[in-house]
């Protein structure tokens, strides 16, 4: 799984915080690794100089092998908090994603059920 950061004008941190962006999200989506081909963080302050509550933002972009995209977004205060959420959002959505292509619906039907003696 590769992981690519990317941050906008109003968000400082340099390498360092790539690095700890890329750590904290691989730690989050560990488990899907062999299902992700890259992931994709665009990390953006909405307000600019002009601060505010939760003005920091991250999208986070999964591309599970061999299907379409898929996108979280999370609003916070600090951009730690914006891509560790994002991670964690993504991680509930992968969950429910590949939870549904490998488990039937109300799980075993009768006819795989084994006999009674």
């Amino acid at each position: 799984m590769q992981i690519q950061i990317n941050t906008g004008s109003g968000i400082h941190g340099g390498e360092g915080l790539s690095e700890r962006a890329e750590t904290e999200i691989a730690s989050v989506l560990a488990r899907f690794s062999n299902q992700l081909t890259r992931v994709e963080a665009h990390l953006t302050d909405q307000n600019g100089e002009k601060g505010g509550p939760e003005d920091k933002q991250c999208v986070l972009e999964a591309r599970p092998a061999g299907q379409h995209p898929v996108a979280v977004t999370h609003r916070a205060a600090t951009v730690e908090e914006a891509y560790r959420g994002a991670a964690e959002s993504m991680a509930h959505l992968l969950d429910s994603k590949f939870g549904r292509l490998h488990h039937a619906k109300g799980g075993e039907s009768i006819r795989h059920m084994a006999a009674p003696e």
